[in-house]
């Protein structure tokens, strides 16, 4: 025993408030390389002991800024350069909608790169061996007894000292903890050939089991009842059909239930001459074309009808809606483009319903009038 390396002297405690006692005077006597076990957290025992703060917050703020930084700079780099996108007429660099994704990667890469760097700097991962594991001082303090510790690499360390000073606290069981050879021969060992080895096999033996589960055991009976129902999938072929084509068109001449085909398809002239304005302008109804306005119509159109668009040049500025022949237009007409599409504006009849179609007429008429009123309007 006398040959082996000293590690440290425990002692033992039988009360919350003798540990703190003792934790208190190993700090005022100037030892800093000490610790405390016991078996469920004491208050106070941070100011007692005068714990300085963890250095550990240091890889919790530089991980958590790794976090920000690269979400909002893969966001920045796929909305600006590599797949630009106009959404609602919002513009490309929209920092609210990278709020949610930085936030979750920020608390993400803090919380497990932390404890990643914990486990291997401080723990000397993959080490798992300490001096104080099995011994009865560790088993003590893991049920009922509260213990310190004063390791022997403490400047002021000396065993006959601490013995006695242990003793002035109150304490009747003091023992010497020795390194073990394994532990003392034990060092950084992250990047051990035997290590990567057995982490590549884990890592060969978890992907095999995961593939097999997934793409064969999930498909065989009786796993595969979700996976063979007898269904045409999007897309997807079929030998249902001489062609082996799973999607089909409607039958020709064919109509939904309820709905009938635009008789007027290709002829905007017919539709300005036949087609009446259904709905009239009421509060409701005006309110309705207002709402649909501005979510289809304004981001080429504007707020206004002024054709001043707020997709900055990556679309055709279309014509005012105020010109005179806008403004003499039919609503028939209207509901044609509306409905057909006109130029490079497409056909919006997927979108909007159809009475919403005749709203969006009443609030445009009603926005041309506010913007060429009348003498007789103003009266």
């Amino acid at each position: 025993m006398s040959k082996k390396q000293l590690y440290s002297i425990t002692a033992l405690f039988d009360s919350p408030d003798a540990i703190i006692n003792a934790a208190s005077e190993t700090s005022k006597a100037g030892y800093t390389k000490y610790d405390v076990n016991t078996p469920y957290p004491v208050h106070g025992m941070d100011g007692a002991m005068q714990l300085k703060p963890s250095r550990l917050g240091y890889f919790a703020m530089a991980f958590g800024l790794l976090g920000a930084v690269s979400a909002i700079g893969f966001m920045t780099w796929v909305t600006l350069v590599e797949y630009p996108l106009v959404i609602g007429g919002k513009p490309f660099w929209s920092w609210p909608a990278f709020v949610p994704v930085s936030f979750e990667l920020t608390v993400l890469l803090a919380s497990v790169l932390s404890i990643v760097a914990m486990i291997v700097i401080y723990f000397k991962f993959p080490n798992n061996a300490h001096p104080l594991h099995d011994t009865k001082y560790m088993k003590a303090v893991s049920s009922d007894k509260f213990g310190i510790n004063i390791q022997a690499n403490d400047p002021k360390f000396d065993e006959k000292v601490i013995t006695e000073f242990f003793k002035s606290l109150g304490s009747k069981d003091i023992a010497p903890i020795y390194f073990d050879d394994e532990e003392l021969q034990h060092g950084q060992k992250l990047f051990d050939p035997k290590f990567i080895g057995i982490l590549l096999l884990v890592a060969i033996i978890s992907s095999g089991a995961t593939y097999l589960i997934f793409n064969q055991l999930m498909f065989m009976p009786p796993f595969n009842w979700m996976m063979t129902q007898e269904k045409l999938k999007a897309q997807k072929p079929s030998e249902l059909f001489a062609d082996g084509i799973g999607m089909r068109k409607p039958v020709e001449g064919t109509v939904a239930r309820g709905i009938l085909p635009y008789p007027f398809k290709g002829q905007p002239d017919s539709a300005g001459k036949y087609l009446v304005n259904p709905s009239l302008p009421t509060k409701e109804v005006l309110e309705t074309g207002k709402q649909k306005y501005l979510t289809f119509c304004s981001p080429c159109h504007g707020n206004f009808g002024q054709g001043d668009s707020r997709l900055r040049g990556q679309f055709p500025n279309p014509p005012t809606l105020h010109s005179d022949k806008v403004r003499n237009w039919p609503d028939g007409n209207i509901y044609h483009v509306i409905t057909e599409g006109q130029n490079v504006m497409p056909s919006y009849a997927p979108q909007i319903a159809r009475d919403d179609r005749w709203a969006i007429i009443h609030y445009l008429r009603a926005l041309q009038r506010a913007q060429n009123a009348k003498e007789s309007d103003l009266k």
